[in-house]
């Protein structure tokens, strides 16, 4: 029995007689194909898979026709936005496919298979955590200064209805990401060890400054904080966070039973950050000093006649 067994394996696994290559179809467009002789290898009739390049195709077709689910959020109005279910490639059916392929043949043609995936926050559970204000915090800018305002509003919508749920730390700089050109940031005045310089994403400071004392004031847990080489003008002093993509960053954790809603807004010489959460929560908040309403002093850079940068106010 064991050899009849096995030469009817070495017959099964002719590999002549099946098609070749596998092509590869997700929404009716072909999105790439396999071929018996890259993916698998015959010893003595039957076929062996290289499970390393085959795993690696898998992630390269992922990263084609992943779709990430979307959160709910809240719209200007304060209206619930729903989520929207995004997808990805099913791996375990797609290797068992695979499989059917190189051992069975029969089809030549494979719609790729996908799995639903579902947004971390939901409707329901925004509705829930939008209810309470547990902190909030207000800082002004001068918006004349149209660079340095363009990247303050890019940072706070970057932070908008970001949910940070018990016991997660939230990072400035995941979150928002590095601050390129290629992400709308424009040149605007930073401070580079206690001098006035400029680079991209100058003004970010605000919010990352905005975020800690309204988090503080939340009374959430602050991981890691780092404050300017110099004060600034539009917190109290003591009260910045400065952030930069190769340096400082600004950390904190939710400690609480309940996850929180960060809604930030800039706009019109205005930061307004508010920490949400759900009715039921235990918060225990702190005293944090408020920022002072008078616009802050603007500095710019710019050449003269000699090539030496010059503050103008």
């Amino acid at each position: 029995m064991g050899l009849q067994w096995i030469l009817a394996i070495l017959i099964l696994f002719q590999q002549g007689n099946y098609p070749d290559p596998l092509v590869i179809v997700h929404e009716g467009q072909q999105i790439g194909e396999m071929s018996r002789a890259k993916y698998s290898q015959s010893l003595s009739g039957i076929p062996l898979i290289h499970e390393d390049r085959l795993h690696a195709f898998m992630d390269e077709l992922d990263r084609k026709v992943e779709k990430q689910a979307i959160n709910a959020a809240l719209d200007s109005a304060g209206r619930i936005m729903p989520e929207r279910a995004g997808s990805k490639l099913d791996h375990s059916t797609f290797t068992v496919q695979f499989y059917r392929f190189i051992f069975e043949g029969g089809f030549s043609r494979l719609e790729l298979p996908l799995l639903k995936t579902y947004a971390k926050v939901d409707s329901e559970l925004l509705s829930m955590i939008k209810a309470k204000r547990i902190g909030q915090y207000a800082t002004y800018y001068n918006q004349n200064n149209k660079n340095r305002s363009h990247n303050v509003v890019l940072a706070a919508n970057a932070i908008n209805n970001y949910v940070v749920f018990p016991g997660e730390n939230f990072s400035f700089n995941e979150v928002v990401g590095k601050r390129s050109t290629e992400k709308g940031y424009l040149r605007a005045p930073v401070i580079v060890r206690g001098e006035m310089s400029e680079d991209v994403g100058g003004g970010i400071c605000q919010i990352s400054s905005t975020l800690f004392n309204a988090v503080d004031r939340a009374g959430l847990k602050i991981v890691q904080r780092y404050t300017h080489s110099r004060n600034v003008k539009y917190v109290p002093p003591g009260r910045d966070a400065t952030v930069s993509w190769y340096g400082p960053d600004f950390v904190f954790q939710n400690k609480y039973e309940q996850p929180i809603l960060i809604r930030a807004y800039a706009g019109g010489g205005q930061v307004n950050i508010v920490i949400c959460s759900a009715d039921d929560i235990n918060v225990k908040t702190r005293q944090v000093p408020s920022a002072s309403k008078k616009l802050p002093e603007e500095v710019r850079l710019e050449m003269d006649a000699g090539g030496l940068e010059q503050k103008i106010k």
